[in-house]
């Protein structure tokens, strides 16, 4: 019986195992970071446009430009397949703005009560046309009574919007970094 060697040529095996390290190394997180980024951009652009929609408003608010990306206030989180986008607004009332609210907290006891028994409290500021414009230090301002204000979900229906397309766009991403890193095996 003769001896018989086979010859192997692992020269691809090797160029994919670099693929592989380069890619491990952190190409793909840097991509997945970018990627991630931008979502979370476009996300912020569909908090503000849903928030103009909903309040019939010009969206040149103090609000509307109050989102950003990884705020530690008001915090709004979205979760898929171990993913987090975390959104937040430097403003505190925005989380009322979006989930509605009563127009008092008597547990603050920051209110008195109308000649009719109705609890009421003063807020200052002034009109100017048909907006009511908060102001601290205005001489003047409204009686609100104690009611529901209901919210705008404008960040709900944000959320809803993006959570159509951030899956198949993900997975497209995903399936183009493979193709790209290891689409010649």
């Amino acid at each position: 019986m003769s001896n018989q060697y086979v010859d192997v040529d692992v020269s691809e095996f090797k160029a994919f195992f670099q693929k592989m390290e380069r890619a491990a190394k952190g190409d793909f997180r840097k991509e997945l970071e970018l990627f991630l980024d931008a979502i979370g951009n476009e996300f912020l652009e569909e908090v503000q446009d849903a928030f103009i929609h909903r309040h019939k408003n010009t969206g040149l608010g103090q609000l509307v430009s109050s989102f950003v990306k990884d705020d530690e206030h008001n915090i709004w989180s979205y979760e898929d397949g171990g993913l987090t986008l975390e959104v937040g607004s430097s403003l505190e009332y925005a989380i009322y703005v979006n989930s509605g609210h009563r127009t008092l907290d008597p547990a603050k006891n920051k209110h008195f009560t109308l000649k009719n028994g109705e609890l009421a409290r003063f807020v200052p500021g002034y009109w100017q046309g048909d907006r009511f414009i908060y102001d601290r230090s205005a001489d003047g301002g409204m009686v609100l009574r104690l009611h529901w204000v209901d919210g705008l979900y404008f960040f709900d229906f944000a959320l809803g919007k993006i959570e159509k397309t951030i899956s198949v766009a993900l997975e497209k991403r995903l399936q183009d970094w493979l193709d790209r890193y290891f689409g010649e095996f």
